[in-house]
């Protein structure tokens, strides 16, 4: 098994009449390297890049009053909000300090957006009835 192996590395291809590939048989050999590299930057790299930069845009857009969730769970609204940290209000007298990259979501805007879009089709239909 191992000289099989050994034979298909060392073997260079040949053109038709006898020659040796040459150029053509290299550019032939790293296409399937190359595909493979683009597919994993469409599938994986580029979605994540984008993502993070989602987060980040997300991160610095915090600001008092936002109804937000963190990477641990915890629901609650900010309070203050400092360069490095936010401090949210869990409860009536319960206030926790947080990173800000601790800050998975936003969960007020997304629920604004909805409400916002469902005023918009109710705005729409009526113009139409009209």
């Amino acid at each position: 098994m191992n000289d099989f192996v050994l034979f298909l590395l060392m073997a260079s291809p040949q053109s038709a009449d006898g020659a040796p590939g040459g150029a053509a048989g290299g550019i032939m050999t790293f296409l399937p390297f190359v595909a493979i590299i683009g597919i994993f930057y469409f599938l994986i790299i580029r979605p994540q890049n984008k993502k993070q930069k989602e987060t980040q845009k997300m991160i610095a857009a915090l600001k008092k009053g936002d109804r937000v969730v963190t990477i641990g769970g915890i629901h609650g609204t900010i309070q203050t909000v400092r360069e490095q940290s936010v401090i949210v209000k869990v409860d009536d007298s319960t206030k926790i300090e947080f990173n800000r990259s601790a800050i998975s979501s936003i969960v007020a805007a997304a629920k604004e957006k909805e409400a916002e879009e469902i005023e918009d089709s109710a705005d729409d239909s009526e113009k139409k009835s009209k």
